[in-house]
């Protein structure tokens, strides 16, 4: 009685909230229900004080799959190979461990079936899953056609004011939007799937709450070899197809009012743009893969808050990178002229016929775009810069990172690694098309036509910092209203741990040693440190004046960090994010002290912001630098940190006795749980001498058989071919995730051929690569192998033990290993220094 309340509750609040923006959007004199789903995110557009361009971004941002559900639950599977178990990560029956597991954020409007007040009674009423608001409708279209999205229903804000595609509304459909219902997680969307045979599935599970069945291994060919999957299993289909929206990995627990209880938060407790620190989205992307395989070791090496966006559209390059926490960004350094060749709107394509240069969308009024090269401002977004078109751009191409228009617009760009054949389709990446994509892909427009909302919502105050004296303030009135916390008293608690005047110090030591990089100042760009005031608030926004970063390019030998993020090529001209990238970023020079090839902008890394560094621990692009952070689930599967720990031995690269391991810390996102986390990191950051390598290895050998597998249905399959066996050691020395992730096996493959076909060609190619004298040693060991392998294929691994330099070194698109190396500026620093700069960089 008490949800169905609240639900009728939730419906009336969003009615109510819901009215000024229906009577200053709605254009026309159709009638949109209002969804109760969406009470919760107007009242939080309510109180943070957002406009209702800024409301309607946020809405997108939380809820927009862009109709990649189709990926998430076929595509990824049957195009790349890699098997998500959402009932693995969804199950309602385990809620309560889930954001320790996966790091996910339960939905505070959802519950368990069968828990007090929850409308749902059982796990079969919703296939063992949350129920969620809008599950009272969608639940009764699974099995069957004929749902209606609650995207429909989207209430848009009214078109601005210089849009070329104006005054007219001509906006895609909100249908198109794809919202569905909440999973319990949010950020993760589900769909009814309406070739689910409810019958069928009884038969396989027993009852519609179970996934017994579906989940019940069938056992390989062979011994040491992973079992496989009814996920593999087009016969069987689940009942809810599920999609991902950008907020998946953006929304996280609020720095200044986190949950009491992270499994149970309350909407006042999350915010849209922070960054989860949490996230362990590489492991929910390989969910249904058993550890042993080779997907699972090259996908699942992403630490918590960290995602490698080309695991999919790969490049053959380990480079995970941190979720980009959006903070400040009206204060975002931006890069006048630029040299950007990209679509522009305008009004008419004139005599202009060809839709690779112009193209009117039909039925519409003036709805067009023209592609040219013109100079621009523009921001710079990836960890190397890349995403530099400008800032709506940037948004678009998140959307296909997590799987909008896949099929229509961006699979057969891929690389296919099984494609050994260079006259093939597939053998490497061809560009994206933006225009191609426009054209054949809805939801791509209908992204594409609100992307100034969602850049709004970016601007908007829930992107303002969240400074760690206005998180102590809100401590101190949980128990009593009134109190205040001023910077005065931050400055003197900070003081008696860190020492008299140590705030102080830290400014002179943050100016001269940090600035030139982490300061967004003319003074700073210009050399001109000492009078720089880094808490001056800029009196038009009440925003901070500095966004602690100047986002500039420096040369990753010079920042010293793990490098092979900063050689991410997917933006180079010929590969798949050409469109993304700027002539100007590929122009830039390469590092002429990386020995990998950096042509194409790459070999560079961007000057990052430091605001609210408190509450963004551990730290470097791949947070590497600090304490490993694990979740200790209760449910042993999920415990993902103690499957691959990654303190090693330097010099063998093996992994530390279990003894010798440090603790991991364990998920705290309360306000000193955030703060004790930021002092230990940044002890290691100002210590480098003192940090224990870390490495992230091979768990397992790693068995593959390569031929036709034969299933009847039965409980096993047979395999007719051979098999290969990757050792997780080679001559004493662990072999790294990236060993594999960065192995260029189709240009090893080629030469292999080469050496056999055409070795004088071969000779020269080595030789302009490598030089003359390693050249040499290559074909020399390259014709050897050919030999070897000859009526032996299942030799080749052996063949590449015996020269472990030719995987690790000659055919590697990145040699570097040790993941917390590098950014040793100020190890130098006196002690008391050191502890002064750690309390003045806690002030922001």
């Amino acid at each position: 009685m008490k949800r169905a309340l609240l639900v009728l509750i939730s419906f009336l609040v969003s009615l109510l909230i819901a009215i000024p923006l229906t009577a200053v959007a709605q254009t026309t004199t159709e009638t949109r229900r209002v969804h109760a789903q969406d009470a919760p995110y107007f009242a939080a557009c309510a109180r943070e004080g957002l406009n209702e361009s800024e409301c309607a971004g946020r809405l997108i941002w939380f809820k927009a799959t862009a109709g990649n559900d189709r990926f998430h639950t076929s595509v990824f599977q049957q195009r790349v190979g890699v098997l998500i178990d959402w009932y693995r990560v969804l199950r309602s029956d385990q809620r309560g461990d889930r954001f320790r597991a996966w790091g996910i954020i339960n939905d505070p409007a959802c519950c368990t079936p069968g828990s007090p007040d929850c409308p749902a009674k059982n796990l079969d009423e919703t296939y063992g899953m949350d129920w969620c608001p809008g599950d009272e409708e969608m639940l009764g279209y699974v099995g069957r056609s004929g749902y209606t999205d609650p995207a429909c229903d989207f209430r848009d804000a009214l078109l601005k004011e210089d849009d070329v595609h104006g005054p007219a509304d001509q906006r895609q459909s909100a249908c198109d939007l794809k919202f569905g219902t909440s999973t319990g997680a949010l950020g993760i969307r589900k769909f009814p799937n309406p070739r689910f045979d409810k019958a069928a599935w009884q038969r396989l599970n027993g009852n519609p709450g179970s996934w017994e069945g579906y989940n019940r291994p069938i056992a390989a060919a062979g011994a040491g070899e992973a079992a496989r999957s009814h996920l593999q299993d087009g016969a069987i289909e689940p009942p809810f197809l599920i999609g991902t929206a950008c907020g998946s990995c953006h929304i996280a627990f609020d720095p200044l009012n986190p949950p009491a209880d992270p499994a149970n938060p309350k909407w006042e407790n999350i915010k849209g743009l922070v960054g989860n620190q949490y996230s362990r989205i590489s492991e929910i992307m390989v969910s249904g893969m058993p550890s042993n395989t080779l997907e699972w070791q090259m996908f699942a090496h992403a630490r918590p808050g960290a995602s490698d966006t080309s695991a999919i559209p790969t490049d053959q390059l380990n480079n995970p990178g941190t979720i980009n926490a959006l903070i400040n960004i009206a204060k975002r350094p931006t890069f006048a002229d630029e040299q950007v060749l990209k679509w522009r709107k305008v009004d008419a394509c004139g005599d202009d016929r060809d839709e690779t240069r112009c193209w009117c969308e039909p039925g519409r009024d003036g709805k067009c775009w023209k592609k040219s090269l013109a100079p621009e401002t523009v921001h710079h977004i990836l960890k190397g810069g890349e995403d530099s078109i400008g800032a709506l751009e940037a948004i678009q191409r998140v959307y296909f990172n997590i799987g909008s228009c896949s099929e229509q617009c961006w699979m057969n760009h891929l690389s296919d690694l099984r494609q050994i054949d260079p006259q093939q389709r597939g053998f490497g990446q061809t560009p994206f098309n933006i225009g191609q994509c426009r054209r054949d892909c809805p939801n791509f427009r209908a992204i594409e036509d609100r992307l100034p909302n969602i850049l709004d919502f970016f601007m908007s105050a829930e992107a303002h910092v969240t400074d760690l004296r206005a998180a102590r303030e809100n401590q101190l009135r949980a128990t009593t209203p009134d109190a205040r916390y001023t910077e005065q008293d931050l400055i003197d608690t900070l003081e008696h741990e860190f020492g008299d005047n140590a705030v102080a110090r830290g400014r002179e030591i943050f100016a001269n040693t940090c600035a030139r990089c982490h300061s967004s100042q003319p003074e700073a760009a210009a050399g001109q440190f000492a009078s720089l005031d880094f808490h001056k608030i800029d009196l038009g926004s009440g925003m901070r004046e500095d966004w602690l970063g100047n986002d500039r390019s420096t040369p990753v030998s010079e920042v010293g960090t793990f490098r092979c993020r900063a050689l991410h090529s997917n933006h180079m001209t010929g590969h798949i994010w050409q469109e993304y990238g700027s002539e100007t970023l590929r122009a830039q020079p390469p590092d002429p002290n990386v020995r990998e090839p950096g042509d194409g902008g790459r070999g560079h890394y961007r000057n990052i912001s430091l605001l609210n560094l408190w509450a963004h621990a551990p730290f470097l692009h791949n947070n590497a630098l600090g304490p490993e952070l694990c979740g200790k689930p209760q449910h042993a599967a999920n415990d993902f940190y103690a499957m691959r720990p990654r303190y090693v031995d330097g010099s063998s690269v093996k992994l530390l006795p279990a003894g010798q391991q440090p603790a991991c810390f364990e998920y705290d996102p309360s306000v000193e749980g955030r703060y004790r986390l930021y002092k230990m990191s940044m002890q290691e950051l100002l210590n480098p001498a003192q940090r224990i390598p870390k490495v992230t290895l091979l768990s397992e050998d790693v068995t593959l058989r390569i031929g036709p597998r034969l299933w009847d249905g039965t409980a096993k399959e047979r395999l007719l071919g051979f098999e290969l066996t990757i050792p997780s050691e080679i001559d004493g020395r662990g072999v790294t995730a990236g060993t594999i992730g960065n192995f260029q096996h189709k240009r090893f493959i080629v030469d292999l051929v080469r050496a056999k076909t055409a070795p004088q060609e071969l000779e020269a190619s080595l030789t302009q690569r490598f030089g003359k004298d390693t050249g040499a040693k290559v074909l020399a060991d390259l014709k050897v192998i050919t030999g070897e392998l000859v009526g032996k294929p299942n030799a080749l691994v052996a063949a590449l033990k015996a020269r472990p330099y030719l995987i690790k070194q000659i055919y590697s698109s990145c040699t570097a290993e040790i993941e917390n190396d590098g950014h040793r500026f100020g190890e130098d620093l006196s002690e008391a220094d050191k502890k002064a700069l750690i309390a003045f960089l806690a002030t922001f």
